[in-house]
């Protein structure tokens, strides 16, 4: 049995059960006969492209997802693998190891009296800032916000803003980005 067969197979159990979908059911979604898929799932079959789309599509995922080496359940990063980016005496690190198109998240922690100039993002993109601990001011587009532990800001991150710890304690915050663009 060759590689991509026997990832395919592998790959249509785990995404299947995933979904809590019998054979019947992913076949009926994917337009297929159910014997057609018993076979994708043995590993001895040799599709179609047309087929791997139509359980492609059944499936959400893409075509290569199908035929790719199984994924493990999970990933284990350790932190000092984590970048961290320094901003004057901030530091943010990146809480997503693996970069994706359309998101980013960062925990950054500011001294007291620390402060950086954001980088404003491609055009519609939102960001979301929460202060976990201490007191960050988010300056933004003209607008000044105080946020204490436990306060959310939603705002425009296509536009300039910049981030400061007025207090006397260090403050912990975490930026999500929502990148605007077509999407993955």
């Amino acid at each position: 049995m060759d590689a991509p067969a026997a990832h395919l197979g592998t790959n249509l159990k785990a995404l299947r059960a995933v979904r809590g979908f019998s054979q019947h059911r992913a076949a009926a979604l994917a337009g297929i006969p159910r014997a057609t898929w018993a076979t994708l799932e043995s590993g001895a079959a040799n599709p179609t492209i047309t087929v791997l789309v139509k359980v492609a599509g059944a499936l959400q995922v893409r075509v290569d997802e199908l035929i790719a080496p199984p994924r493990p359940a999970g990933r284990l990063y350790r932190a000092d693998a984590l970048v961290v980016r320094r901003r004057g005496d901030a530091a943010i690190r990146d809480l997503l190891p693996e970069k994706l198109p359309c998101v980013e998240i960062g925990r950054m922690a500011l001294p007291p009296g620390a402060s950086f100039v954001g980088v404003p993002h491609t055009a519609g993109t939102r960001e979301y800032l929460t202060c976990e601990r201490g007191r960050i001011t988010l300056a933004a587009a003209g607008e000044v916000f105080e946020l204490g532990a436990g306060d959310v800001v939603v705002f425009q991150g296509d536009r300039r803003h910049s981030y400061r710890n007025p207090g006397r304690d260090p403050a912990v915050g975490y930026s999500v980005v929502l990148l605007a663009g077509p999407t993955p």
